[in-house]
């Protein structure tokens, strides 16, 4: 949980500080690195505009989801993808619920930019780590409980 609080928090700050600083136009970083505020409406690289409302409610269905997984006990690795899937979510819904025009219907603040690759923020960038955490995790948990259990030599004398 304190995962997901950081998560949220530095991706509402990031995205505050975004819209403050970027509302004359983007700012080259370094390379094709740029900060270039855009809007999005719909799910990850543009996809699905105008379904904020839906996507809205799948994230916090996901999220409660991940939420009941770990009393399932994932260990570190899984736990630490929970908090950064579920934390990254919940920044997005925030937008989601808060944002013009309101309501679930509100716009994602997106600012980071390479211009190659769809612009992004901090929330998507810790559902996708978080996302890999969790498949890590599965392989690790998969391949522990594949391994032979070693018998441990019993000593002989009473």
């Amino acid at each position: 949980m304190a995962i997901a609080a950081a998560v949220v928090l530095a991706d509402q700050a990031s995205k505050q500080w975004a819209l403050w600083a970027l509302a004359d136009g983007p700012i080259d970083v370094v390379w094709t690195l740029r900060f270039n505020l855009l809007f999005n409406s719909g799910m990850a690289f543009g996809q699905g505009q105008g379904f904020g409302p839906v996507i809205g409610v799948v994230a916090l269905l996901v999220v409660v989801a991940l939420l009941v997984s770990l009393r399932r006990g994932s260990g570190t690795v899984g736990a630490v993808g929970v908090g950064l899937v579920v934390g990254g979510a919940l920044g997005n819904v925030v937008d989601r619920l808060f944002r013009a025009p309101g309501w679930f219907r509100g716009a994602v603040v997106d600012f980071i930019d390479f211009q190659w690759f769809p612009v992004f923020n901090i929330a998507d960038m810790a559902i996708n780590v978080g996302a890999g955490l969790l498949i890590l995790g599965a392989v690790l948990t998969a391949r522990r409980e594949r391994e032979p259990v070693e018998e441990t030599e019993r000593d002989p004398t009473p």
